[in-house]
């Protein structure tokens, strides 16, 4: 595994190739120190520690950067470890601590959160969307002006997802070090057709969860982010959890690679994350333990009473499954996937350079979450394919 070197490509990834190749940023191993620690973590004392080591160590060996896992059950609490390298460029070694974006893991984060507005009568999730938002904000979206909040929290709106327009891909790939705005992105989405009438069906957009994060925004008078910090952030102690618009790329977030040729030449990417900066469909920063916590909390009752779980878990199955994937349902800002150790209740995250995943099992009562600094080519083979999955499941479960 080695950096990029650079080669002629076309001139429409020019961009990428000359911001791939300039020299990577030299940080002192100091940069990378964390700003706490992980109080409750029984790493030393968990009877599967050495084989949780050697899951970690083994995906990092074919070539993925670094690795961070965290795994709590009833019996033993949190093991949180990890294996490779926070930064290539110096070899400084990944820690469990350390910060690292996690994408789309935010989405069960915003869904909690409408939950807790509904919860406080601030809003009710079978409300039309155009309750809470202005026709200027949802002009020329498709199925907007018919779709309830339940409907963009389950993808269930058929509102278009912007990051599937052609022009926005070009757009974002010519100017990678953008930082977008809510309305920028849902320009991509405007005046296309819907994918189906609202209720019908189930299909991912991020549209749905950037207008989301508009309706918490508008509900309480603040960000999104200042709302996940008050009523989620603070109250469980997620310390190492921010979102990127306090701060975009902090001072310690580990270095984010993308395998672009799929030959694990890998291309530091740490900076090409800009469009989900501020909007409620991405640019989350924490690390596998907080993920766990979180999810932890959420599933054992400790942060939304049991009716807004039951909202959360209303299940909805799309009307076409993928055949190479889990069979997967969807909940309120969660999945639910058939897996070879029953069911899991799962979200998983990509940020360019980055991946992270969550899940939890019923039947166990075990939370698994986990997150690499690498994605794109090889690399989610070896951390986001349902094999790879099943791997990490198997190694915890068996």
């Amino acid at each position: 595994m080695t950096l990029v070197v650079c080669r002629q490509i076309t001139t429409f990834l020019l961009i990428l190739v000359v911001a791939s190749c300039s020299q990577d940023e030299v940080f002192p191993e100091t940069y990378y120190q964390c700003a706490g620690t992980i109080i409750d973590n029984n790493s030393e004392d968990n009877p599967k520690s050495a084989s949780y080591k050697k899951l970690t160590s083994d995906i990092v060996k074919l070539g993925v950067p670094g690795m961070m896992l965290s795994v709590h059950d009833g019996q033993n609490g949190y093991w949180s470890g990890s294996s490779g390298f926070a930064d290539l460029a110096t070899g400084v070694e990944l820690q469990a601590c350390n910060l690292t974006r996690v994408g789309s893991t935010v989405k069960t984060f915003t869904a909690v959160s409408i939950l807790l507005l509904q919860e406080d009568g601030l809003l009710d999730i079978d409300d039309l969307i155009t309750n809470y938002l202005s026709e200027e904000e949802i002009i020329g979206l498709k199925n907007a002006n018919q779709s309830t909040i339940r409907h963009l929290l389950q993808h269930s709106s058929g509102i278009y997802n912007y990051i599937q327009n052609a022009q926005f891909q070009t757009a974002s790939l010519n100017d990678l070090l953008k930082t977008w705005q809510p309305d920028e992105l849902l320009d991509y989405a405007r005046r296309k057709d819907p994918y189906f009438a609202p209720g019908t069906d189930v299909l991912y957009s991020n549209t749905n969860y950037v207008l989301l994060g508009m309706v918490i925004d508008n509900v309480t008078g603040k960000p999104f982010y200042e709302f996940f910090n008050d009523r989620i952030f603070g109250p469980l102690d997620l310390s190492f959890t921010q979102f990127a618009a306090i701060d975009p790329v902090p001072d310690g977030i580990i270095r984010g690679y993308i395998d672009f040729y799929s030959n694990l030449n890998l291309i530091n990417a740490t900076y090409y994350s800009g469009w989900d900066y501020f909007t409620a469909d991405g640019g989350l920063i924490s690390n596998a333990y907080d993920l766990n916590v979180f999810l932890t909390n959420l599933f054992s009752g400790q942060i939304l009473s049991e009716s807004s779980m039951s909202e959360l878990m209303s299940w909805q199955a799309p009307k076409e499954q993928d055949g190479e994937g889990f069979r997967t349902h969807y909940g309120l800002g969660i999945f639910r996937i058939e897996t070879d150790h029953g069911p899991a209740y799962l979200h998983s995250g990509d940020a360019i350079g980055y991946f992270a995943s969550m899940a939890y099992f019923p039947r166990q009562g075990v939370t698994i979450t986990w997150a690499a600094n690498g994605n794109y080519g090889k690399l989610d083979e070896y951390t986001q394919s349902k094999e790879a999955m099943e791997k990490i499941f198997q190694a915890v479960l068996d």
